[in-house]
């Protein structure tokens, strides 16, 4: 059970809709949220990646979730992308180092 403490990598993909369209304000309110949490990120063209514990992952889409209603939005498609490790942490510098 020790492997829900580890750093995980989560591959979040927010697509907020408005008036029927998707707006990327919203979008920006989701990242300003992962922002707030303290946690570890990089945004990327089509998702942002967040470091963080396994056990905080639930908060984290609440905390998006939140966000998101308060700027705004209507409906909401969330794709999210997992990476665990039940031994070690996953960290977003281990994938990244060579491209740096």
């Amino acid at each position: 059970m020790n492997w829900k403490n580890n750093k995980i990598n989560v591959a979040i993909q927010v697509l907020p809709e408005a008036d029927g369209k998707i707006k990327y304000e919203l979008v920006d309110k989701a990242i300003e949220a992962i922002q707030k949490t303290g946690c570890k990120y990089q945004v990327c063209p089509f998702e942002t990646v967040v470091e963080c514990k396994f056990n905080e992952l639930s908060e984290l889409i609440e905390i998006i979730h939140d966000a998101c209603e308060v700027a705004g939005t209507e409906k909401m498609l969330m794709n999210l992308k997992i990476q665990s490790n039940f031994n070690n942490n996953v960290t977003i510098e281990d994938k990244m180092q060579k491209y740096s």
